[in-house]
Formats: C-alpha cells, sequence, structure tokens
C-alpha cells in the first residue's frame, strides 16, 4: 500500500500532536539540546514550522511515553491530544502489546479505533502507521507476523473509512530491514531510520519529496560469523534480558516518566 494521501491532508498545518510509545518519542534518534530525543515526530514538525508564513507560528506537542500500551496510550493521551485542538495528529500505538506472549488482538484493534474515532472527531486530521517486519530482520520474531499483518488490514480499513486518516505504510518498505536503520537494541529506530520515517509521514500529508525515504542503503559487507556472534551476545545481555526482566517484573521502562512536550506550544525547535 502507497502511503494515503486524502483530499483533507493536503494543506497547511499550524499545530501538531503526537501521540504513542517510544517510536514516537524518538528513543535512540539524536538528543536535542534539552536533553530529550529528536525522534521523527520532531523532524516533521521541524518542516512545517518552516512552512509557516512569517510571524505565523507553530505549535508542537509530543505526549508519547515509551514503553506504552494501546491502553494506556487510549486512556491517558488520547483525550488531551483531542482536547488540545490540534490540526494535526500522529497515533502509533500497539505494538507493545504485539510483542508480549499473550496479545488480544481484538482489543488492540479496537482500543486503536476507538482512539482514532476520537481525534478525528476533534477535528484534526489523523495519520496512523503499519509496523515493519520484523521477521526480515530478527531472529524469532515470525511469530509476531500474523498480529502485525492484522494490525495492517485494520489500519488501512480505518483509512478507507475516513477520509481524514493518512497511513504511512512502512510495512512495505524494504529498507528497514536494514539494521543500519536501527539502533542497537534493535527494537528502536537508529537516526537514519527517524529522518526516513520523518520523510514518510511528510509524503503521506502531501509534501514534496525531499529524498527517496524508501530506496535501499549503499551495499555494505557482511559482519564475520564471530563479530556477528559477539554483537547478538552484547545485545542478549545488554537490551533483550533487561526487556524479559522488565515483562516478567511487570515493570516499564516508561514508568514514572512524563511526556517530553506536555503543551501544545509555539515550536522552538
Amino acid at each position: 500500500m502507497e502511503n494515503t494521501v486524502t483530499s483533507t491532508v493536503n494543506r497547511r498545518y499550524t499545530s501538531y500532536v503526537a501521540v504513542g510509545d517510544s517510536f514516537t518519542e524518538g528513543m535512540c534518534d539524536d538528543l536535542r539540546p534539552d536533553g530529550h530525543y529528536l525522534g521523527w515526530a520532531g523532524r516533521v514538525a521541524a518542516r512545517l514550522a518552516a512552512e509557516q508564513p512569517e510571524g505565523g507560528g507553530f505549535r508542537y506537542a509530543n505526549l508519547a511515553v515509551r514503553g506504552k500500551l494501546i491502553g494506556q496510550i487510549h486512556d491517558e493521551q488520547v483525550p488531551g491530544a483531542a482536547a488540545m485542538g490540534g490540526e494535526l495528529i500522529t497515533l502509533a500505538g500497539g505494538l507493545n502489546d504485539v510483542l508480549r506472549p499473550k496479545c488480544d488482538v481484538d482489543r488492540v484493534e479496537d482500543l486503536l479505533g476507538r482512539s482514532a474515532t476520537a481525534l478525528l472527531a476533534s477535528g484534526a486530521t489523523v495519520v496512523l502507521f503499519t509496523s515493519t517486519d520484523p521477521s526480515r530482520r530478527l531472529a524469532g520474531s515470525a511469530r509476531l507476523l500474523p498480529a502485525i499483518l492484522r494490525m495492517k488490514a485494520f489500519v488501512e480499513g480505518l483509512a478507507a473509512a475516513h477520509p481524514g486518516v493518512a497511513v504511512v505504510d512502512l510495512y512495505s518498505a524494504p529498507c528497514f530491514d536494514d539494521r543500519r536503520l536501527w539502533a542497537e537494541d534493535r527494537l528502536h529506530l537508529s537516526p537514519e531510520g527517524h529522518r526516513r520515517v520523518a520523510e514518510a509521514v511528510l509524503e503521506a500529508l502531501g509534501r514534496p519529496a525531499g529524498f527517496d525515504w524508501r530506496a535501499p542503503l549503499p551495499p555494505v559487507a557482511a559482519p564475520g560469523r564471530f563479530e556477528k556472534l559477539r554483537s547478538d551476545l552484547r545485545w542478549l545481555g545488554t537490551h533483550l534480558g533487561p526487556w524479559i526482566g522488565r515483562r516478567l517484573t511487570g515493570r516499564s521502562s516508561g514508568d514514572g516518566r512524563p511526556p517530553k512536550q506536555a503543551e501544545l506550544a509555539p515550536y522552538e525547535g
């Protein structure tokens, strides 16, 4: 599926609210001077702010918090986002649910659909996402694919039913199979990955292409067997082990963490 562009999204926006989990918080992107990650959402905000006429102003909020499940996004972020009156809202969530062993996909779809409907009712253009396919780059992740494909079809159905919804289709972009688009933890985007997602969002909003975000990176030599083994062992100990530990104890990396931009305020770059 190509990124969906409807008559309601090819317009100038003066305000943008981002809703979601670590994907939207921008984890593992470059750090801003305030210590927060820039993230693809911040990159989108910068581009939209640059479109404003002199003195026009642009407002931005990012309510996303790492580790949040779709129920938490629906309950904790969506009402506030809808009340802010932002003209553009991006909504990404549900993958943290899918990563868990016992995921109720029907419930995830219901909460995502209700979240999108509430945001649309506020008058905003809503941007949704399909997930990349982890099975093409992460061993042992093929079990996630049925749920990811169901979510993909659900998101595309929402866009077909609502003219105010645009879809950024990351699933169909093989460039995200490249590990260089992912951080060392293999779960979050690298700066180059965030740059490409930002460009994909802007394309979905009808902006002229800054570059081909789907293009593959230049080829590089594959790591040797022992280098790959060292990398895998480091990943197991540094990232996968702690992640499993949090799941077993019911903790989240986002527990007690506030949104990085809780108010719809003038964009400062």
